[in-house]
């Protein structure tokens, strides 16, 4: 989200509050958020503290506003969840995005503080790597095209949720993805290749029927494209994207069992080739979600043996 915006004009006080919404931030909160869908803009302006006015002037707070509303939508949902400091957390639902609206109020009922930010939920569990010993979720070689910690080696690194994910493809020997002029997705090595569960879990959601691209040609409205999520006993979540279209064979609330063909690979959604995008997450909900770095059991990489290692860029990888 590109508009987040922090005003704060209060020395921070801890404790201040019990962790139950008082009416006062109930009824402020519920003030914002029905001028925010009314796109009443002067009105949200008008419930500012005079420091605040002085800090975000209306006009500023208009551009501010008008951001949000074109890049997130309308509010949909709001839930409080907490106070921290000066603070009122709300768990806020627009129509393009799951955000915190944090809302500072004063004495005289007025806004003294904003904070729009991603929402993070701190309850879910720090995970910094899989427990759950996992296989390579395809047969033969593949290459890892993005994979590792930095940024020249995966641009996920930026996503929180996809932040150790990797893009896995087929090339040939001369280093190649595709045959003939790469003009159509039967072209790529990839292309209809099976997916299998790289372990033993529970299927928690499946996205099929969206079109295949053209090779190059992007589709930004679902990113993913056809999608299967499974949970390990662990609770970790291991997220597949970009599968054929109609092609997944498993279904919500099925148990599956490692090396068990899950579909086959794709290019669907945010994918300019037929590919394989894999993570680990710590929930479900990739909106609030938290990336776990993986690591496979037993591999090949590059000719040599590896045990519990993790992928990175350029390199070449098959089951032991």
């Amino acid at each position: 989200m590109k508009y987040v915006l922090t005003i704060t004009l209060l020395l921070f006080m801890n404790n201040l509050f019990s962790q139950t919404e008082t009416e006062k931030y109930r009824s402020v909160s519920q003030m914002f958020e029905d001028n925010y869908n009314k796109e009443k803009y002067d009105s949200i302006f008008n419930l500012f503290s005079r420091e605040l006015k002085a800090a975000l002037p209306l006009d500023k707070a208009k551009e501010f506003l008008s951001g949000l509303y074109a890049d997130a939508g309308k509010i949909t949902n709001r839930k409080f969840q907490k106070y921290k400091q000066t603070y009122g957390l709300y768990k806020t639902n627009f129509e393009r995005g799951l955000y915190s609206v944090n809302i500072s109020v004063d004495e005289e009922s007025k806004i003294n503080g904003l904070l729009v930010t991603a929402f993070t939920d701190e309850s879910l569990p720090a995970m910094k790597r899989n427990k759950t010993l996992l296989k390579l979720p395809f047969s033969g070689e593949w290459t890892i095209v993005w994979g590792g910690d930095t940024k020249k080696q995966n641009y996920h690194v930026d996503n929180k949720a996809q932040q150790n994910a990797f893009d896995i493809i087929i090339t040939d020997k001369e280093g190649k993805s595709y045959k003939n002029n790469g003009s159509k997705n039967e072209d790529f090595y990839a292309f209809g290749k099976e997916l299998l569960a790289p372990c033993n879990g529970i299927v928690v959601l499946v996205v099929d029927g969206i079109k295949d691209n053209q090779p190059g040609v992007l589709n930004p409205i679902y990113i993913p494209g056809n999608t299967v999520i499974i949970k390990t006993t662990n609770e970790e979540y291991l997220f597949f994207a970009h599968f054929k279209q109609n092609s997944i064979k498993v279904k919500e609330g099925q148990k599956v069992n490692q090396g068990q063909v899950l579909g086959l690979c794709g290019n669907s959604g945010n994918s300019s080739e037929a590919h394989i995008h894999f993570h680990i997450q710590n929930t479900e909900d990739m909106n609030i979600a938290t990336g776990i770095k993986c690591y496979f059991d037993k591999l090949m990489v590059n000719g040599n043996y590896k045990e519990d290692y993790s992928p990175v860029q350029n390199d070449k990888i098959k089951n032991k």
